[in-house]
């Protein structure tokens, strides 16, 4: 009799976990553009970008890119270097949503772009649009208010718009 109830009980789990397993939507293919920043700072035409804000900014992407993938709603498309396209002179971000195209070359079906906006060298503020890679429409289209904190607090705001607006 405990046997049978055992059995029971276990094939009812399955069925049930198989069922839950079934209900999960399929995650979304994106893929991550490279961050950008727009400098508007006093010191933007004296002090170009450095090795720091560069690595900032790949960290912001590195960010998204592992918030998304932890998330089980979406699959990171990594693109090998000698795939990638050179950003336009002025930025993905002035493009007119040229990366969904891109994406969509890639076999994504979302693109995603982050801007940080350096207000000056210890303000910025960061835009994060996820564009359906198919029709060019913005999917999802978040912005942060003035964040203190230079360079190495833009992962940070990545992280909390990926937190509080983007996953949630």
């Amino acid at each position: 009799m405990r046997l049978r109830t055992v059995t029971v009980v276990t094939m009812l789990l399955a069925g049930i976990c198989s069922f839950a397993h079934a209900q999960q939507p399929k995650p979304m293919s994106i893929e991550v553009f490279p961050f950008e920043l727009e400098d508007k700072s006093a010191g933007a035409g004296i002090i170009p970008p450095d090795e720091h804000d560069r690595r900032y900014l790949s960290e912001s992407a590195q960010v998204a890119k592992d918030m998304l993938s932890q998330s089980g709603r979406f699959t990171i498309i990594d693109v090998p270097a000698a795939e990638k396209q050179p950003a336009p002179q002025y930025g993905l971000r002035n493009c007119g949503g040229c990366e969904s195209q891109i994406a969509k070359g890639h076999g994504a079906a979302l693109a995603l772009l982050g801007v940080v906006t350096r207000v000056n060298r210890t303000e910025h503020t960061m835009f994060i649009r996820i564009l359906d890679a198919e029709t060019g429409k913005p999917v999802s289209e978040s912005f942060t208010d003035l964040r203190m904190g230079a360079n190495y607090g833009w992962p940070r705001s990545v992280k909390w718009l990926m937190t509080n607006r983007i996953l949630k």
